[in-house]
Order: structure tokens, then C-alpha cells, then sequence
């Protein structure tokens, strides 16, 4: 017997390193992307309906489209297509994951809706085909799928699991307004015109399986960053807030403008967020960890 409303819970994201390579003839980049799930969720419940139809509340939901290009919509048509039925459904997606953040917000919806649909409408597609799903519909798609921690390559669909040997702290300075992912790759290849092929860092791999935050904090990196600062200067100040309350490292987090702080332990992170909150170079700040389990359905 199939469920009569499905629920599922899926994390964001954050890019423990981000390396860009040059753009490819489809306008994509090939990528050495360390994807560390943080424990920031947005839910996605899904009914049976007489269409398909997606509702958001949440913090900034008016920015969430709510037509057919939104992913958890495209999640939906995909799977139904695969199996000959109707995506007719209503998707409910309730936002704690910052909309345009560079954490993966929309990505982790689609992959949200995708586990969703399959329990609602028991089609048992086997991981394998879900994962291509998520390929299709986006390179951060299949992470938000499995969560925990993963190197991606190719655009970053191609995901190798990684092993993390503890909890590492976070802080997530929230700005006000988002940036266009598309926009931080043009500005990207603008400033980076011979961007070397990207390698994962092995200092980087080592700190999060041995859990040494200050390792990992000394190997953070991501290449999108100068163009995402280039794009948002107001960005440095929230950075350089954070460094002098004591985060271990500071870095924008995706293709921002949400902005990423490694922290030594739950206290210094609450110390980190408490500045950043009164400086007003952020909208709002979030302390949290990872790594985190991927998409995830609720008891009923």
C-alpha cells in the first residue's frame, strides 16, 4: 500500500574545496568539488493532486519559483516520465536552507521532491536511476541525494564518498539578496582565463578523514571566490568579521553570497555568529556542523 503524503528532509551544503577548471565546449567546468553535507534542511512533503503544483514557505520563500523550472517540479516530471504516469502531485517545500546562497538549496529540493515521489508513488526506482535523475536536473543534485561527504568530479555530478572522522563546526553568515551562479562563472573565466584542470587537495581529504578542524581550516579553498567577492565587495566585511571573532578559516561558500565559517568547537561557533549578527555586515547567522545524512524521509 502506497503512503497517502510523503515527507522528506535534505540538508545543504557547503564546498570544503572548490576547484575550477577552464569552461568546456557545453559551457560547463570540470571540477574537484568536496561537498560536506551541514545540518541545515529544508522539508518536502508531497500528496497526491489533481496537477502537479509546488507551494514554498519559509524564510525568503517568495523567491522560490513555483512553476515548472523550479528542480522539485522537474524531479517530479522526470521520475513520472521514467515510468509512465503522471507527475500529479503537490509539492511542498519548507525552506531553512538560504535561497541563493550558494549552499545548494534548490538543488537539495529537487532531490527532496525526486526520494519523495518515488515513496508516494512507489515506483522503487533503485539508487542507480535516481542518481541519473539528479544528473540530468543538476551537478549539485546528487549530493543533496546522498549527503555525508563526497569529492565530485566531472561538473560535480560524479561523486566518490569520502570518509570524515569527527563533527567539524560552522557558521553561515546570510546575506541580504542573492548572487546568480551563472554570473560567478562568467566572472570567474573573466578573471581566470587559464585556469589549471582541477585536483582534489590531498592536505584537504586527509584533515576531514583524520576530523582535524585545523588542518581542514588551513586547506579550505574555493576558486569561485574572488569572483563572487568581485561580484559582492560587501562580502570581505562579513569575512573579515568573522576571522576577528575567532573562526579557524573564512570562506564564501559556493558561488555565495552566503559566507562559510570553520569554527573550533559549538562555543566559538555561537562567539562567531553573536559578531557577525551585531556587525551588520549579514542578514542573519546560522551555527551548525557536518557532516550530515542526505536526503532522508520522515515517519510518518
Amino acid at each position: 500500500m502506497t503512503p497517502r503524503t510523503v515527507t522528506v528532509r535534505v540538508p545543504a551544503k557547503v564546498n570544503a574545496q572548490l576547484a575550477v577548471g577552464p569552461a568546456r565546449p557545453d559551457g560547463f567546468h570540470d571540477l574537484a568539488n568536496v561537498f560536506l553535507a551541514v545540518a541545515l534542511y529544508d522539508t518536502v512533503t508531497v500528496t497526491p493532486a489533481d496537477e502537479l503544483r509546488i507551494t514554498c514557505t519559509g524564510p525568503d520563500a517568495a523567491q522560490v519559483p513555483l512553476d515548472r523550472t523550479n528542480l522539485a517540479a522537474r524531479a517530479a516530471e522526470l521520475l513520472a516520465a521514467r515510468h509512465g504516469i503522471e507527475p500529479n502531485v503537490h509539492i511542498h517545500i519548507d525552506k531553512d536552507i538560504p535561497v541563493a546562497g550558494g549552499m545548494a538549496g534548490g538543488s537539495a529540493d529537487g532531490a527532496g521532491a525526486l526520494l519523495a515521489c518515488d515513496a508516494l508513488w512507489g515506483t522503487d526506482a533503485p539508487q542507480s536511476q535516481l542518481l541519473d535523475i539528479c544528473a540530468e536536473l543538476g551537478s549539485d543534485v546528487p549530493f543533496s541525494l546522498v549527503g555525508g561527504a563526497a569529492l565530485g568530479t566531472g561538473r560535480g555530478e560524479k561523486l566518490t564518498p569520502l570518509e570524515v572522522g569527527g563533527t567539524f563546526h560552522w557558521v553561515f553568515a546570510v546575506a541580504d539578496g542573492g548572487l546568480s551562479t551563472p554570473a560567478v562563472y562568467r566572472e570567474f573565466d573573466r578573471l581566470t582565463p587559464d585556469a589549471p584542470e582541477p585536483v582534489a587537495s590531498p592536505a584537504l581529504l586527509d584533515a576531514l578523514r583524520t576530523g582535524d578542524a585545523k588542518a581542514l581550516a588551513a586547506a579550505l579553498t574555493n576558486d569561485l571566490q574572488p569572483a563572487a567577492l568581485s561580484l559582492r565587495p560587501s562580502l570581505v566585511d562579513t569575512l573579515e568579521t568573522g576571522r576577528q571573532a575567532g573562526a579557524l578559516a573564512t570562506l564564501v561558500s559556493g558561488s555565495g553570497p552566503t559566507t562559510a565559517f570553520l569554527c573550533a568547537d559549538p562555543e566559538s561557533a555561537q562567539t562567531v555568529a553573536d559578531a557577525l549578527t551585531a556587525s551588520g555586515t549579514c542578514r542573519t547567522a546560522r551555527v551548525t556542523s557536518s557532516p550530515a545524512p542526505g536526503a532522508t524521509a520522515l515517519p510518518v
